[in-house]
């Protein structure tokens, strides 16, 4: 969240932090929690507005903090539940100014403790079960019009929640040969067609015909979040223009049989393993860079290959 100053937590006595982070241990790997908020089912992030960005890690204080949290969309009023069975405790509260979404509850239980921000919660004690109703969003847009509300999601022990907020991909679809949907929006991996800047399709002319597109277009729009098709190894940064404008960023995945790079797009990481459907990172503004083109993630198998088939998923057959 752009507005929430988490350095506050700096001004503890490091032996208290040490005796919080005692109570609290690293969260569990390898486990998902349930979704947080109706209407959002995958748990997506919010990408960016004119408040900041709502990825782990994205700049803070201009440029001089970084987020502690991951800012999971959830509508103004909307249900929400808790990601996972514990112990409840609170109110948290990091305004201190009485605004309309100064309210927050922390649970802590199942191996993880985490604070969920800018909510009401029916009870700020007791037990409460995974997937059960914890509380409503508060109205947001009454604090920041324009804002794409959110919860805001910490650890306790400050780590990266992005992989945990992932729902859990079923067996079936992890042995799938097609991919997943990778961009939020987009179920069917929709492919940019022609606009003024050329066509999105493999193969498509390049340098006014003088090369070929050696890879697909994916639909995606600015700030969506973007999810891994299959399964396996990050490795990264990769650029495509090398002159630092707003889009230059990318990852590759290695596994699952497949090799592909993802280009437009700021990953969580760039290295360590990340699953088929897991929140990847978010698509970057490509519109600052190209006016009125088709937005869009830039996937290119590593072998320069054609990716359309595993990205029609069975579309038409």
């Amino acid at each position: 969240t752009a507005w929430l100053n988490f350095s506050c937590f700096s001004s503890f006595p490091r032996e208290v932090f040490t005796k919080q982070l005692d109570a609290h241990p690293p969260q569990q790997q390898h486990q998902h929690w349930a979704q947080i908020c109706s209407g959002n089912p995958t748990n997506g992030i919010r990408g960016c507005d004119r408040y900041g960005c709502g990825n782990f890690g994205a700049d803070r204080h201009g440029g001089k903090g970084k987020h502690a949290g991951v800012d999971v969309i959830c509508s103004d009023g909307a249900t929400v539940y808790a990601p996972f069975s514990g112990q409840l405790s609170g109110p948290i509260r990091f305004f201190h100014n009485g605004n309309a979404i100064d309210d927050g509850v922390q649970i802590t239980g199942s191996g993880f403790c985490v604070k969920l921000v800018c909510i009401h919660p029916f009870r700020y004690h007791g037990q409460i079960r995974r997937g059960q109703r914890l509380g409503k969003m508060l109205p947001m847009q009454k604090v920041y019009p324009g804002i794409i509300s959110h919860i805001h999601v910490e650890n306790c022990d400050h780590s990266d929640p992005t992989p945990l907020l992932a729902p859990a991909v079923p067996p079936s679809q992890q042995q799938d040969g097609r991919w997943a949907a990778v961009c939020s929006g987009n179920p069917t991996n929709e492919i940019r067609g022609c606009d003024k800047y050329g066509c999105g399709y493999y193969g498509a002319p390049r340098r006014s015909g003088k090369g070929k597109h050696h890879a697909v277009d994916v639909i995606c729009a600015d700030g969506a979040t973007v999810y891994a098709p299959f399964s396996g190894q990050l490795s990264g940064p990769v650029k495509i223009f090398h002159n630092g404008n707003a889009i230059d960023d990318g990852v590759q995945i290695r596994g699952s049989g497949f090799c592909v790079k993802l280009l437009c797009i700021h990953p969580v990481k760039y290295n360590g393993p990340i699953s088929k459907g897991q929140v990847l990172g978010r698509m970057l503004p490509m519109q600052r860079v190209f006016p009125g083109i088709t937005s869009h993630i830039h996937i290119e198998n590593c072998d320069h290959s054609d990716p359309t088939r595993n990205l029609e998923r069975g579309k038409g057959q």
